[in-house]
């Protein structure tokens, strides 16, 4: 399957390869083994060091990616739009906005300088800038705390693509 990120206004940003491992309450997990080849736009593919999972869940404002140790970012949340799936693709707009806790336990929210540049220039409308910065503070209570997918449910997917 393809997982394709687009930035507002429709440019294709990250795509790559991807497994659907199948699905449970959090939404649609699906696996890149290690080696996995990358691509921002049509700039040369990056290859992926580590194995990861990724959620998509139903509904909600944000993607979530589980890295394999010893890669130092464990969860890394990109803040989109839902994403929404064609036969075997699932894509979303990226909206800049970023959280993501380090296997050390340090909790970022990144980007935000990004995500406002993003909404002069590519003039977001204020419901998404509303939905990106909703999700943006409750990825930083859920996975700071820990709650929800971000407490291991990751796992179990993650041990059918290491």
């Amino acid at each position: 399957m393809q997982v394709v990120f687009r930035k507002y206004g429709g440019k294709l940003h990250w795509h790559h390869d991807a497994v659907r491992l199948g699905e449970d309450e959090h939404g649609v997990w699906v696996g890149l083994r290690e080696g996995t080849t990358m691509r921002r736009g049509e700039e040369e593919p990056v290859v992926f060091a580590v194995a990861s999972v990724m959620l998509f869940p139903r509904g909600a404002w944000w993607t979530a990616s589980f890295n394999a140790a010893p890669h130092k970012v464990e969860v890394y949340c990109d803040i989109t739009t839902v994403p929404e799936w064609r036969e075997d693709e699932v894509t979303m707009l990226d909206l800049d906005l970023d959280v993501i806790r380090m296997r050390d336990g340090r909790l970022i929210l990144d980007d935000e300088d990004e995500f406002a540049e993003h909404q002069v220039l590519l003039g977001y409308p204020p419901e998404l800038v509303g939905r990106a910065q909703e999700s943006a503070a409750w990825l930083m209570a859920a996975v700071g705390e820990r709650t929800g997918p971000f407490g291991g449910a990751h796992e179990p997917w993650l041990a059918q693509v290491s």
